[in-house]
């Protein structure tokens, strides 16, 4: 198991999860990726793509500006 940091602060929607999708093409089942994001719309995008690739969240973290999110990674993705 791995950890990938992913850094998308001052990213708009979509790119935070475009982001996202392109890490989790390159990381293997059981990874971890932390993203760390600063668009209001962070949190539902990615409980949406989370939903929809199979993915699990492990961890969401609200602080002032920035959310931060730990997603595992599942099988078959």
């Amino acid at each position: 198991m791995n950890t990938h940091e992913l850094n998308c602060r001052g990213l708009n929607c979509p790119m935070p999860i475009v982001e996202l999708t392109k890490a989790a093409r390159k990381a293997d089942p059981g990874d971890h990726i932390v993203v760390t994001a600063t668009d209001l719309a962070f949190r539902p995008d990615v409980e949406a793509w989370a939903r929809r690739t199979g993915h699990e969240i492990e961890r969401f973290e609200q602080h002032e500006t920035e959310q931060v999110v730990e997603i595992v990674l599942s099988e078959g993705h």
